[in-house]
């Protein structure tokens, strides 16, 4: 997707293929090449889903997939950040173009396939992070596995063994739809042993990091009912709705219909805001969601609050509209929930499905 730290970067970089500008953008961003966006609304601090927090507004994962562009991304107004998805062994993705700009619909349809360079990469970066004496944005590790590997939940242990210790979270993808069978694992009978072998991974780990599931916004009624009775079980921190969708929806340009990969952005917004009401009516509260798809505004982030996420990300705004949209998303958000008498942010959670 396309992003280059820098409004006058952004009008440089959205003239340029997209995969080179979102290139360009990780590159800036590693050299620290932005101005700081930091602002403290106190209206906005949190305490959610294991993590301590500024704020509620977190960077997806999917931009910054191998941890080298934290330097700059820890300057901006986000409330955290989450790198990944990281495989363990580095893999390219699917052949390129794989990435494409639906602007008239403020939309990004990419097919990446898990482009990553590995855990042993990905943990050298994260190390030299720590080192690095910075007080870095509480840091999320979205794990993937690789398109070859037959058993899933192999590939998701080792992401805990040698990224775990890193990371003030970690997040099992099993959302992705440019992996072959991958969202295959939300199934039940494949969520339990991996959640059974994850959660007896995570807890060898000395800073037991909170774990994180994502989920794709495509699921049924069925699957988001299998997904809740197997939450009653295991004590999985936090439930991330969702990923990019398959569908296409009619008010997308015509010529992207035939486009494969996920779709995101603002045709995203309302699918991904059906499931989490979904998730939210049925959990009642038990799990913390994090609310993923389509947000641009402050009153988009808002809205999924009020649907049941107490946290929310955002990634495709920044390709569609710069840098400056997550400063403005945490402005603007702060001061709707000031509007609404409310002293924090938290008191908004879910009052929309009351």
């Amino acid at each position: 997707m396309t992003f280059c730290p820098g409004q006058l970067g952004f009008q440089v970089a959205k003239r340029m293929e997209a995969e080179k500008a979102h290139k360009l953008a990780v590159w800036g961003l590693s050299k620290g090449l932005v101005s700081s966006q930091q602002r403290v609304y106190p209206n906005l601090a949190c305490n959610a889903a294991g993590l301590t927090l500024d704020n509620p507004v977190g960077l997806a994962a999917g931009f910054d997939k191998d941890a080298e562009a934290v330097p700059g991304l820890n300057k901006m107004a986000f409330g955290f950040l989450e790198v990944g998805s990281i495989t363990p062994k580095s893999q390219p993705g699917n052949p390129r173009p794989r990435v494409f700009r639906i602007r008239e619909n403020e939309a990004v349809i990419n097919r990446y396939g898990f482009n990553s360079k590995g855990l042993d990469y990905a943990a050298r970066q994260l190390d030299k992070l720590r080192s690095s004496g910075v007080k870095l944005s509480p840091l999320g590790v979205n794990l993937g596995k690789n398109k070859e590997t037959e058993v899933a939940l192999d590939d998701y242990v080792l992401g805990v063994q040698q990224l775990g210790q890193f990371a003030d979270y970690l997040v099992v993808n099993v959302s992705s739809p440019n992996t072959p069978g991958l969202r295959g694992e939300q199934s039940p009978e494949k969520l339990v042993p991996l959640l059974d072998a994850v959660l007896k991974e995570r807890s060898k780990l000395k800073n037991l990091p909170p774990l994180w599931l994502k989920v794709a916004p495509d699921l049924t009624d069925e699957d988001i009912e299998g997904i809740v009775e197997v939450f009653q079980t295991y004590p999985v921190d936090a439930l991330v709705v969702g990923n990019t969708t398959l569908q296409r929806p009619d008010s997308l340009r015509k010529s992207a219909y035939k486009l494969v990969g996920g779709l995101s952005g603002a045709p995203l917004l309302p699918i991904s805001n059906a499931a989490l009401a979904k998730f939210y009516k049925l959990l009642q509260g038990s799990t913390p969601l994090i609310g993923v798809g389509g947000v641009a505004t402050a009153e988009q982030a808002y809205d999924k609050i009020k649907a049941g996420a107490c946290l929310v990300q955002l990634y495709t705004a920044m390709a569609i509209h710069g840098p400056r949209v997550v400063d403005d998303v945490v402005g603007g958000l702060s001061k709707l929930v000031a509007a609404d008498g409310y002293v924090c942010v938290d008191q908004a959670v879910g009052t929309a499905s009351n």
